[in-house]
This record gives C-alpha cells, structure tokens and sequence, in this order.
C-alpha cells in the first residue's frame, strides 16, 4: 500500500499578483510533493487563495468593484502560477467555495464549546496581517510586520480559549510530536508560548467586515475571523464538511510550506483550534525566509516587487525554479538581484549544463552517428545525498550535490578529449568515454526532474532515443 504524502501551502491574500516570494514558497512544496511522487507515495499537493480579508474589500473598493468579481478576477492569477511555474498542484481551495464555507462552520462548530465566548474588546488592529496586536508588541507605535500604525478598533466578538492550550502546545511542539523546521523557528514558538498565551478573537462584525466573509454559525451579525477562516482550509479542501473520503485518506497534513510571517497562526492558533475539535494535529511546519530585493523587503510603495510571471517571459521556467532553489536559503532570507540571476543562468545553466548536455550529444552523434556500441561502465556519485537533502528541505544543497556531478562530467570531457580519442581510432575508449558521460546525463535529468521537470523531461527523452542527435541550446546565453 502506497505511502500517503499531504502537503499545503500558505494561501495567499488576492488584493495583489502573486510575486517572488509565493513563487519561492510554492516552487520548494512543488519540490517535495514531486520528489515523494517519485518514491512512489501517493501525494496530495494543495494551494489556494484567501479571499474573505478586509483588505481584499478595501482592494475592490478601489477598483469600484464588488470584492466578489475582485477574487474571482485575481484568484486567476494564482491558478495561473500551474501553468506559468510548472507546478503539479492538485488541489486549488478558494475561500469562498461553498465547500470551504460550509467546512469552516463545521470546525467552528466542532470546536468545545467552552472555548468560544463572547465578550468586549479594545484593541490594535492592523488590517495588513489582518490580526489584533497587544501595545507592547507595537514597534514605534507601529505594526512590526508592515511598519504601519494600526487602527484601534472596540466592539464585541467571539474570542478562542488559547490560553487553555499552552502547556500542551508546549509539549508536542518540544517533544516534536509538532515538528517545526528549521529550528530556530521551533525556538521562537516557544519562546511565543512561553510569554503566555492570550486568548484571541475569532469574529469580527459584519458592519466592520462590511458583510463579506463566513457569517458565525448561528449569529448572522458576526463575520469568522479571516484567520479562524482560512487555516481551515487544509480539511475543508479534503471535504471535511462532506463525504470525507479525502479527509479520512490524506489528513493529517504531512507538511504546511509556510513563510516566516505566519508562524504563528500556524504553530499555535491553528493546533489548537484542532485540538478544541479533537482532531488530528499537522506533522511538520516547514518555514521559509523572505526574499528580499536588492537587499529590502519587496514593496508596493517602494516599487520593487518582482512579478514571477514576467521573469518565465523572459527567460524560462526551470531557470527561475532554479535560481530561487539554488540561490534562495531554504529556510532564512535570500536576495534576489537580477544581475545575480543572469550570473548564476550563465554559468550553471547556459555554461556547465546546456553546454554538457550539447557537447555530449554532438560527439555522439559526429563519432558514432547518434548510435552508440553498448559497453558497460561505471560511475562514481552518490545519488542518494541527493533524496537525503530533499528530505530536509535542504533544496540549495541537493543542487549544489547535482551541480558538483555536472562539473565533474565537464571536466571529463575536458580531460578524456573525445575528439583527439576519435583522431586516433581508439574507438574502444571513445564509447566508454562517451557512454559514461550519456549514463551521466540521464541520471541528472532523472534527479533533477523535481527541480527543473521541463529541462528534465527534455533531456531524458533526448538520450534515451535509440539514436542520439545534435540538440539545440538548453538555455541560450543571456547577453
């Protein structure tokens, strides 16, 4: 019986395009999900967008549009990253699908009652994180996530027992029951809890919210937090609400690939909302950096958000893919800086790949007209490194791993010359020479398929072919 493997990611807000950083979040689950579809696990890789935020009313607002046709224009965007990215997602939750609706009421539902009540609150909001903060979290008098002043907001709510759920949120997460990748992120939950934990609100008003989000099962005047909303979305896409059977099949989540802003919703709020509903806890968080641009965080106002969609347009998939696994820490901030991609496209990818790759199919193809004589030979790299490091999120690792295989190939050509080895008729070395490097091609299409699947696929299909022909560049120069 095949193993299964749930992974999710965050979903993100639809009041903007998707930009770097989604695209890094969801290129490393699509990463995984590839990788254990290749060990033969039968995976279940889920993305989607949150759409019941007050900033997605405000975004509609001003376009003149309903937040409605504003989700249903923008959720497009996302669905489109499949496409655009390579991605093998599938499973794609809105928010404001009738089954998610339905699902989210279920859990609210679900919940003990003794953890939900309702009571009068002052408090400082910030409509970017969509999350109340305590004064002395403020930065300046500032949100510490977007550095704008929040609003303060006084009305009557529904608030979460959290504080009933420290000591054993505590416990799993120490005992690793909870795992939380990398560590440093598990150190900073902890030390969260151990600050003690308050109890939230989880409503809002529907004046407030202005009537757009799910209304509290049973009083239409409360609108379910945006949060208590969307982190249900990882069950109420496996049809928590309805027959289950994906539920039943996939849950609990084996991996949640989330980025460092939302750690802890996700490694409290959400753990304990399942735990007041007696259901099962995720396996792992895995949390990742920001990407920073030219070294500040990306900004509408600043002017520097990368759009992941325009650099496929200019210079490919699987060479975006790659930068971001290669160049962007699994788990800290990275810098993107175009200059630094077309470094990095240059030399790894135009220069010791495309060029591997074309050099060895042209000489078998000159030497031995695309036919070569079967000879058995052996190689000397270690695959399994490899499926380690994936296993650990260590992704920048792997294709280090890969790209040391790559050079070592190049140096053999370099070394073994097969043009002079041709010159002299010593055919004999020439095949072994040639059919080592066609075995050493194959299998780093093989192990780069969850990486860069397209460069992968094409370079498998290639050398696999009875008879092996010239081939175009894989990855023309950038000038």
């Amino acid at each position: 019986m095949k193993k299964k493997y749930f992974i999710t990611t965050a979903i993100p807000y639809v009041n903007a395009r998707p930009h770097i950083g989604f695209a890094l979040e969801i290129i490393q689950a699509d990463v995984l999900a590839r990788y254990h579809r290749i060990i033969g696990d039968d995976v279940r890789f889920l993305t989607g967008t949150d759409e019941n935020s007050l900033k997605n009313v405000q975004a509609a607002e001003k376009e003149g549009i309903s937040p409605q046709e504003l989700c249903d224009k923008n959720a497009e965007n996302f669905k489109y990253l499949k496409e655009v990215l390579n991605l093998s997602f599938d499973d794609f939750i809105r928010t404001t699908d009738k089954k998610h609706i339905a699902g989210a009421q279920k859990l609210w539902q679900a919940c003990k009652k003794e953890d939900i009540y309702k009571k009068k609150y002052s408090g400082y909001y910030c409509v970017g994180c969509e999350s109340f903060y305590m004064k002395k979290d403020l930065v300046d008098g500032l949100c510490p996530e977007h550095k704008t002043k929040p609003e303060v907001v006084k009305e009557e709510n529904y608030f979460f027992k959290l504080s009933l759920y420290q000591n054993k949120l505590k416990r799993l997460i120490e005992s690793g029951e909870l795992d939380i990748v990398p560590k440093e992120r598990k150190h900073e939950v902890l030390s969260f809890i151990e600050q003690g934990l308050q109890d939230f609100s989880i409503s809002r008003s529907a004046k407030r919210a202005k009537g757009w989000g799910i209304p509290v099962p049973g009083d239409e005047k409360q609108i379910m937090y945006v949060w208590f909303d969307a982190l249900s979305n990882y069950i109420t896409a496996l049809d928590y609400a309805g027959d289950q059977k994906l539920f039943k099949k996939y849950w609990p989540a084996d991996v949640h690939a989330i980025g460092k802003g939302i750690i802890r919703f996700h490694a409290v709020y959400w753990p304990a909302m399942l735990l007041s509903a007696g259901l099962p806890l995720p396996k792992r968080i895995f949390v990742h950096g920001y990407v920073n641009v030219g070294g500040e965080k990306m900004s509408k106002s600043i002017g520097n958000v990368v759009d992941p969609v325009e650099m496929v347009e200019d210079y490919g998939t699987d060479a975006l893919r790659y930068y971001l696994l290669r160049e962007i820490p699994p788990t800290g901030d990275g810098d993107f800086k175009i200059e630094h991609f077309v470094q990095r496209y240059n030399a790894d990818l135009a220069n010791d790949l495309g060029n591997l790759v074309s050099r060895v199919a042209n000489m078998v193809d000159r030497f031995f007209h695309g036919n070569l004589p079967e000879v058995e030979v052996e190689t000397d790299y270690d695959l399994e490194r490899i499926n380690l490091l994936i296993s650990q999120f260590r992704f920048n690792e792997a294709l280090e791993h890969i790209y040391k295989i790559v050079k070592s190939a190049n140096q053999c050509v370099e070394e073994e010359k097969p043009w002079e080895l041709f010159a002299v008729k010593n055919i004999d070395k020439l095949a072994k020479v040639l059919t080592k490097l066609v075995v050493t091609i194959k299998d780093i299409a093989l192990i780069l398929e969850p990486f860069m699947p397209e460069t992968s696929q094409e370079i498998s299909e290639h050398f696999n072919k009875k008879k092996i022909s010239k081939i175009d560049p894989l990855f023309p120069r950038i000038l």
